[in-house]
């Protein structure tokens, strides 16, 4: 009989970023049963959750619709991969609505007035028609913001590995409790978190070129080893087939410059690592906003080639201190001398 079963209809809504007066919530309608992550699984618990991960069956063209806790609702339609995106001005000021750490909690639900959710409730396929989600607007307490890649910066990935088998392998192998973050790492993100006074509660957002599937599992692992909370911003893997519009610019690129808009009085600190494109992301942000980026962290790899180059960049950046580091604590100890941490 469970061959036969039909998977329910959910709506998955990713932690994002918005402003005051502006909305951005990410999310993805799918059949699909919810994923079980939990501590210490065995082998075949952790394949069974990557399958599952990565075996997806989108909602095409769903409608979906927002609220918010002032009763406020909104609408939009998902795409042909199931993605949305609410993208809008507000009029009324929403940080009323946050909680103490700057999130405004909302809730999303499939629109009930049409035939598609009638067939569906008809199926059986939805016995829940509310999913809860967040979106980060930062208090005013805040000082800076920090922009960090993922992998290879908080975790070890292996991005710069042989055909990238150490990704695969970390990815489809290893559950985010058996994941290691990079020594130190953890408490500078606190430590920056928290900033000069340490209660400031500076806004954190999270970087990565992996695919919106593996959201829960880095979510996961960013709880699971102390990681101060922020939007997680992942990207859509193209396909031979897929009609996605491509964004003009890469995706890590495309964050970096919205995140900067949505907050145009904010500075910022980017981390990432010296492996993939992350100095020619930050270099680029740092010459169009040289008055808003303190410091660029760049973690080393154990690359002859891309060190290298990556250091040759660095010696010759005079727009903010651009630093390689091998340890957090070097970081750390930068960031402590310019009375950015406590």
């Amino acid at each position: 009989m469970a061959i036969f079963k039909r998977d329910p209809w959910i709506l998955n809504v990713y932690r994002t970023y918005s402003g005051s007066r502006h909305l951005y919530i990410r999310g993805r309608a799918l059949e699909d049963q919810p994923l079980k992550h939990y501590e210490q699984q065995t082998i075949y618990q952790t394949l069974r959750n990557t399958w599952r991960t990565f075996k997806t069956d989108e909602i095409r063209n769903a409608l979906v619709v927002l609220k918010l806790p002032n009763g406020h609702t909104y609408e939009t339609r998902a795409d042909h991969e199931g993605y949305f995106l609410f993208d809008i001005a507000i009029e009324n000021d929403l940080r009323s609505l946050t909680d103490d750490e700057g999130y405004l909690p909302l809730s999303v639900e499939f629109d009930e007035d049409n035939a598609a959710f009638a067939k569906a409730k008809k199926q059986k396929r939805i016995t829940n028609n509310s999913f809860k989600g967040e979106t980060l607007i930062p208090p005013s307490s805040g000082k800076y913001g920090v922009i960090s890649d993922i992998d290879d910066t908080i975790m070890h990935t292996g991005v710069t590995s042989f055909l990238k088998i150490r990704v695969a392998f970390n990815t489809f192998f290893k559950n985010y409790d058996r994941r290691l973050p990079l020594k130190g790492a953890a408490n500078l993100y606190q430590l920056l978190h928290k900033g000069a006074s340490g209660k400031d509660q500076n806004p954190m957002f999270y970087l990565s070129n992996s695919p919106w599937n593996l959201y829960k599992y880095l979510e996961k692992f960013l709880d699971f080893h102390g990681f101060p909370k922020g939007p997680i911003l992942l990207r859509d893997f193209p396909t031979p087939w897929d009609r996605t519009p491509k964004l003009k610019r890469p995706h890590k690129a495309h964050e970096l410059l919205n995140i900067l808009k949505h907050y145009p009085f904010m500075k910022f600190i980017l981390i990432g690592d010296s492996g993939e494109h992350d100095v020619d992301y930050y270099k680029d942000v740092a010459e169009q906003y040289p008055d808003r980026i303190m410091a660029i962290y760049l973690r080393s790899v154990n690359h002859e080639k891309k060190m290298a180059r990556v250091k040759s960049i660095a010696d010759s950046f005079k727009i903010c201190p651009m630093l390689l580091v091998q340890e957090s604590t070097e970081a750390l100890d930068h960031a402590r001398g310019m009375g950015w941490i406590v």
